[in-house]
């Protein structure tokens, strides 16, 4: 992990099209504003788990994938 001390108003640049600039430091938070290309998702880290988590979910299989593959073909047919 690289650590960096930044001041407000001061910037961290990633790569060539990524800058991320404290906004303001209050109390125990920093508010950061991050510049960055619209294809890159900037996610917080635990909104990042929990679609992570969500996604994993979804792949899973607890059903019976042949049954309801057979019950597609007969709509189809139907």
């Amino acid at each position: 992990m690289l650590i960096l001390t930044r001041k407000t108003g001061e910037a961290i640049a990633i790569n060539d099209n990524i800058t991320v600039t404290v906004i303001e430091m209050k109390g125990g938070q920093v508010k950061l504003g991050i510049e960055a290309p619209r294809h890159v998702a900037i996610h917080r880290e635990e909104v990042l788990t929990r679609i992570l988590e969500e996604n994993k979910r979804a792949t899973e299989t607890s059903g019976d994938l042949p049954a309801l593959d057979a019950i597609l073909k007969h709509r189809k047919t139907a």
